[in-house]
């Protein structure tokens, strides 16, 4: 029974943008790039939508991490959203820290309309990271 809990593949939100990361999401299956098929989207308008208590519900129901495929400088909706994601991330990392959640759970990067590369990158290195035993 443990080899089974020790092989376990984790779960990963990821919050992606409807004009942004997200086509780059889609780009990635389009052009059959494997990552873990435990990776669930959500999409939202922009990145510095996401609220930290999304964040929190994800853990709750069991996701083992979360990441914010991000905008950055390319929001169509605000100027300050790479700062207002960050504030957020920050903001939910402190939230994190009090629940006795590791805030390297949590990750975010910006993703633009065709880095489907990145993204996949992005979620292998954060599987991986998220399979290491706990100390």
């Amino acid at each position: 029974m443990e080899q089974k809990e020790e092989s376990k593949v984790p779960k990963i939100l990821v919050f992606s943008t409807e004009k942004i990361s997200d086509p780059a999401i889609d780009l990635a299956g389009l052009l059959k790039m494997h990552y873990p098929p435990t990776v669930y989207t959500i999409n939202v308008p922009c990145s510095s939508a996401v609220k930290p208590k999304w964040i929190l519900h994800a853990f709750d129901k069991g996701f083992d991490g979360v990441f914010i495929a991000a905008d950055g400088t390319d929001c169509p909706y605000s100027e300050t959203c790479t700062d207002n994601t960050a504030q957020i991330i920050k903001q939910t990392h402190e939230l994190m820290k009090e629940k006795g959640i590791k805030p390297e759970k949590l990750k975010m990067a910006a993703i633009c309309s065709v880095c489907s590369e990145p993204f996949v990158r992005h979620m292998k290195t954060f599987t991986q990271s998220l399979s290491k035993p706990t100390e």
